[in-house]
Parts: structure tokens; C-alpha cells; sequence
């Protein structure tokens, strides 16, 4: 510290101004305590050893933080933290020598609260301590540890599964393959590989979503690519598969041997397609879907498309075994998806093939409630009721007489559907049985011949034909018609009745036809035959055909056959065909009596017919010993007219609880 009153500057003189130009006053020295003048010495030295050590660094920037600072600095900064506010700084001597002049001055104390960071440090001795602060983020670089080695080697797991695959146990395989993919999910081989696993295993579905998932990382992978198709074709998808092979022919040759299946299939396809859109025999169908099937992979389902195809084959071929086949196609269908409108309206066209409208009308509305807008289940619908509507006012018309209306009804309902075998063979037997009415046998048998053609088994179109086969005058045939139904049905119920009923009409056809000589129907009226007979008498009166003998001949038969249709008896037996048993028939199977289970005797004449011909008149069967009563009221059943003669009697000298004739 300079004392100002012990140094006093000595007064240059005015008068000599050269000599104070040239040079300055001697500086005299001060004074100074030995042990001021040594602590004075030390302070110079540290300083100029500090200035000239800092001022060979770089500036430091303030802003950073303190453990970025190089060493010497952090201790600087803390030992002027540390030195007490008490010492004062030692003042710089204007003499110093140039060493000190060109020292930069040591920078003042600096607060310890300037030392403090986010971290809450205050000083270095802190820093440096169990707690110091970690750096900040901008200058931190975290040491990253190496990536941890994966539980599963990938390829490890590969290689076991081609063991397994080599021993075809493909569900381990499926496994090891499973476990790679586990590491590493992107892996083409390895997707490739648990493809062909699953192709083995017959697990087609999971071998396209692994092989699609490799075409979509590698798109130019052939191998990937043929065994995509070959998974589409195991599918039953052709189409896909044809597009894969057409893919990979652009970058690589695809030869005829692997394009085989998929065309193959393809083309079977196709020809189902088209015989179908043609209209030509299901059967045609059903062989080209069976075809297409052969190159399914084994346990795979049929495809949904083809299902309703074949089934609409079945519908096409329209007999019963295949309407029963379409049945069960739509019922398989209905399994997995009841609400398929698809299945319902196929379902409901066999039953409405079958001839069961109302059910079909069921599955054609529950169908439209699935799908509003189906266009077949509209059409179907709209068609079964027209029909329907049709049918009905026909068969109002047979019922009430109007036979006529009825074959017109008919033949318009004919003209709805011509597709459906079932419900035309129907209407084509109701409009037979409505020309028999009009006495139109020829239409009625071409009517029966239609049905029978639709549908084989119709065995009441078949009777119907015979029936207008004999009320045309055919007996013959019809006889042989009955018999054909009787051999290859025996249990159709009435069956034998008729054909009893066919041989008694051809015998009847073969003696003479009373109704024909007088030229009047079977269901003339009396008045009409009385007619009859007295104009043709006229004509073949013998005294008005002197010269003709067969008008005498002639004339006795139409006599004879007034005679018979002119009473009610002997017409009632002509035209049942009593007047042609002979008695001794009733009884000759040996022993007599009357055998169970057929006819009588060698005549067939069933039970029903016996007690007709006993119950004329109004005898029947009498009382009184539980016997028969046969009362004809004019004669015997088995004579002509006149008394009954040698007829037996009860009364006196009678047999009690036999046969009575009177």
C-alpha cells in the first residue's frame, strides 16, 4: 500500500526544459517492511504465473458447466471461492517490468452461488464428491451396451425343422419354423419353408397366408411364386393360379407340366359354366365338376361357387334321386350359413320341383328377408305363386264339371314353367284325366305319355293311361298296362282291383256291346236309348228290307239290345259284367267257399263284386241265421229274365242260415 505523505515528486525546473525532455527523475526506492515486501513478492509471482498459464488457453465460455472445465481452472475457481472477502487485492506497481504490464489481470472472486446448475451444486468440492451432478444432456454421451443375444437362434430352429420336415413329421416342423419367425417375423425362407410344412400337412389355408405374405416382401420370387399357385389350384381357385404362373412366365419360363393342374382345373370349370348357361342335360355338369374335384387337395372343401353349380345341375336332371341330391347340396350349405339366400332358394326349387309349393314358397321368402334384392328369390317367388294360382283354378274347374275351362287352365299353367319336370307331369295327368270326362281319349293318352316322359315314376299318369287306353276300346293294351303296374308296384294300393276290373272289361268288350247297336253312350238315359231303338227298328224292320237278310239278324240284335239296357236290373248286370260268371266259377277252388286274399274261383271275382251281385233289388244280405238273402226281385242272379226257378228258399223244409233266393 502506497503511503502518500512519504513519497514526494521532485519539481522539475522551468528553466531547463532540456533536460526534462531527455530524461525523467530518478525514482527513489520506498521503504518497505521485510515481511510485506515478501508476501508482496509472492503475490506477484503466483500472479504472473496464472496470468501467463490462462492466457495460453482458449477463452472459456461462462456458460459452461464447471465439470468441463479443464483441472488448473476448477481449481482456481475454487480456491477464490474459498480465499476470505478480507484480503484485499494487491495493487499493481507502475514500474513493473513488461512481463507484468503484458499480464492480463487475474479476474476477480467469483461468487460461489454462480457455480450452482440444475442439478442444485453449489461449489467443486461438491462436484467432486459421492453426489456430483451428472452432466447435462447436450454434453452427456450414454455408453451403449451391446444388443443382448436373442433366447432363439433362428437359424438353429431352421435347421431342425428340415430335419423334421425330411422325416415328414410336419406339425414339429410347423413348430421350429414358428419359433424362427418368432425372431424374425420378415424372413422369406422361413415363410416359405412353414408353406411347404403346411402344404404337407394338408393345412392349405395356412400355407397361402405364409406364401402370400413372402410374395409380398419378395415379388420376383419364382419358387415363392409357384408355390403360391399350386396353393390356389389345391384351393380349387384355377383362375389365381393361372395369373401366378402368367406372373412368373414374364421374368422366367413356365413349362406345359406346371401350368397342367391349373388349366385343368381351369377348363373344367368352364365347361360346367357353359353347359349351364347352354341349358343342356346336368349330367354334363356333374361330370365336368368331377373332373375339377379329382385336383382338389385331399380334406379340402369344395368351393361354395361349385356346390351351387353341381346343385343346380341336380335341378336340371329332375328326377327324384337328384332332386334329392339338390336337396342335400342346400341342406350342407345351410349348415354353415342358415341365413344364405343362395342355399334357400336353392332348397326351395327342389321342393317346388317336387312339387311341395308351399315349402318352397317358405324358403323363397326367407331368402328375400335376407336379401331384399336377390333377383332370383323374386323370380322364383313371383313364378310359384302364378303357378300355383293357376293350378288351382283348374282343379276348381275339374271339380265343378267344367271340364272344358279345365283342360284350358291346364294347358296355360303348362306354359309357366316349362322347365319344371315335376309340376308338369302333374297338370299334364290332370288335363288327361279332364279329356276322359270330354271323352277325348286320344289327347288324354298323349297327356299320359307327356307325364310319364317328365317323370317315370309317376305310376297315377301311368293308370291313367291304361284307364284311356280301355274306355278308348283298347282292353287289350290296357289289361297288359295294369298287369306291368300290378308286377312292378305290388303294393300300390287298389292295384290288383283294377286289373281285375281291366280283364273284366275286355271280356265284356268281347261279347256283344248293346249300347254300340243302338248308337247311344254308356250313360244314355232311358228315353235316350227308347229313342234310339225305335228309329233304328224302322230302318231294320224285315218287312222293309224284304230282299236283305241280314236286316232280320240285324233287327233281332237291337231287339235283344232294348231288351237288356231297357230294364234297370238287367242293364245294372250287363254293364257290371255279372251276366258273364258263370256260377260253377264262384266255387271251383277246390273245396269251395270263398279264397282269402284274391278273387273267386278261376274268375278273380272279388268279395265286393259277390255281394253286388247278390244285393239287387232290395234283398242284400238277409237276416235270420246270419245267412244270405239273394232277392233279384224277377229271378236268379245268374239267370235271365223270368222266375227264379230251382231257387232255394228259407221257410219250411229250408236249410236254417243258408242261402236264400227269392
Amino acid at each position: 500500500m502506497v503511503l502518500p505523505g512519504i513519497f514526494k515528486p521532485k519539481k522539475t525546473s522551468e528553466a531547463d526544459p532540456k533536460r526534462s525532455s531527455k530524461s525523467s527523475p530518478p525514482r527513489r526506492s520506498v521503504s518497505k517492511s521485510p515481511t510485506k515486501s515478501l508476501k508482496e513478492s509472492e503475490s506477484r509471482s503466483q500472479h504472473r504465473k496464472h496470468s501467463s498459464r490462462f492466457n495460453s488457453r482458449t477463452v472459456l465460455n461462462t456458460d459452461t458447466h464447471p465439470l468441463n472445465l479443464p483441472p488448473e481452472e476448477r481449481e482456481r475457481r475454487r480456491r477464490s471461492a474459498m480465499s476470505g472477502p478480507g484480503d484485499p487485492p494487491t495493487p499493481m506497481d507502475l514500474d513493473q517490468d513488461g512481463d507484468a504490464s503484458s499480464a492480463s489481470p487475474s479476474p476477480p472472486p467469483t461468487d460461489p452461488t454462480s457455480f450452482s446448475d440444475a442439478n442444485g451444486s453449489t461449489n467443486d468440492a461438491d462436484m467432486e464428491g459421492p453426489t456430483s451432478p451428472v452432466p447435462p444432456p447436450h454434453r452427456f454421451k450414454p455408453t451403449t451396451s451391446p444388443p443382448a443375444k436373442p433366447a432363439l437362434d433362428p437359424e438353429e430352429c431352421k435347421a431342425l425343422g428340415n430335419i423334421y420336415f425330411k422325416n415328414q413329421d410336419y406339425v414339429r416342423a410347423i413348430a421350429e419354423y414358428t419359433k424362427a419367425l418368432s425372431v424374425e417375423p420378415q424372413s422369406v425362407i422361413y415363410l416359405s419353408n412353414r408353406a411347404a410344412a403346411f402344404i404337407s400337412a394338408n393345412r392349405f389355408e395356412e400355407a397361402l397366408a405364409d406364401s402370400q405374405q413372402a410374395q409380398e416382401l419378395e415379388p420376383q420370387n419364382a419358387k415363392v411364386l409357384h408355390r403360391l399357385a399350386r396353393i390356389y389350384a389345391n384351393l380349387g381357385r384355377p383362375s389365381e393360379a393361372v395369373e401366378v404362373l402368367d406372373h412368373i412366365a414374364t421374368f422366367q419360363t413356365v413349362t406345359p407340366a406346371e401350368r397342367a393342374a391349373a388349366t385343368s382345373m381351369q377348363t373344367h370349370i368352364k365347361q360346367a359354366e357353359e353347359a349351364l348357361r347352354r341349358g343342356t342335360t346336368g349330367s354334363m355338369v356333374v361330370h365336368a365338376l368331377d373332373q375339377a374335384e379329382r385336383a382338389l387337395g385331399p380334406g379340402v372343401e369344395k368351393p361354395r361357387k361349385w356346390q351351387l353349380m353341381r346343385g343346380e345341375a341336380y335341378l336340371k336332371m329332375g328326377n327324384v334321386n337328384s332332386l334329392g341330391d339338390a336337396q342335400g347340396v342346400a341342406m350342407s350349405l345351410l349348415r354353415k350359413n342358415r341365413k344364405d339366400p343362395e342355399a334357400l332358394v336353392l332348397r326351395g326349387r327342389a321342393l317346388y320341383a317336387q312339387g311341395e309349393n308351399d315349402k318352397a314358397l317358405q324358403h323363397f321368402r326367407e331368402a328375400l328377408n335376407c336379401d331384399p334384392d336377390y333377383k332370383d328369390g323374386v323370380k322364383y317367388l313371383r313364378l310359384v305363386q302364378k303357378l300355383e294360382r293357376m293350378k288351382e283354378e283348374g282343379n276348381t274347374a275339374f271339380k265343378t264339371g267344367k271340364y272344358k275351362r279345365a283342360v284350358e287352365l291346364y294347358g296355360q299353367a303348362l306354359e309357366v314353367d316349362p322347365n319344371n319336370k315335376g309340376i308338369n307331369s302333374k297338370l299334364h295327368q290332370n288335363r288327361a284325366m279332364a279329356s276322359i270326362k270330354l271323352k277325348d281319349f286320344k289327347s288324354a293318352i298323349s297327356d299320359c305319355d307327356r307325364a310319364i316322359a317328365l317323370d317315370s315314376t309317376y305310376l297315377k299318369a301311368r293308370k291313367t293311361r291304361a284307364r284311356a287306353l280301355g274306355e278308348s276300346g283298347n282292353w287289350d293294351e290296357a289289361v297288359r298296362e295294369f298287369k306291368a303296374i300290378a308286377e312292378a308296384n305290388p303294393s300300390e294300393p287298389g292295384i290288383q282291383k283294377e286289373v281285375h276290373n281291366a280283364e273284366l272289361e275286355l271280356k265284356k268288350s268281347k261279347r256283344k256291346d248293346y249300347y254300340k247297336l243302338l248308337g247311344v253312350e254308356k250313360d244314355a238315359s232311358e228315353n235316350e236309348i227308347k229313342k234310339a231303338y225305335r228309329k233304328l227298328a224302322i230302318v231294320h224292320h224285315p218287312d222293309k228290307n224284304p230282299e236283305d237278310e241280314s236286316a232280320a239278324e240285324k233287327f233281332k240284335e237291337i231287339g235283344e239290345a232294348y231288351e237288356c239296357l231297357s230294364d234297370g236290373q238287367k242293364r245294372a248286370r250287363y254293364d257290371s259284367g255279372e251276366d258273364l260268371i258263370d256260377p260253377s266259377e264262384m266255387f271251383s277252388q277246390g273245396g269251395g267257399g270263398f279264397p282269402m286274399g284274391g278273387g273267386m274261383g278261376g274268375m278273380g271275382i272279388s268279395p265286393e263284386m259277390l255281394f253286388n251281385m247278390m244285393g239287387q233289388g232290395g234283398g242284400g244280405m238277409g237276416g235270420g241265421g246270419g245267412g244270405f238273402s239273394f232277392s233279384t226281385a224277377g229271378g236268379s242272379p245268374f239267370g235271365s229274365a223270368g222266375g227264379a226257378r230251382g231257387g232255394r228258399s228259407r221257410g219250411a223244409g229250408g236249410f236254417p242260415g243258408g242261402f236264400s233266393f227269392g
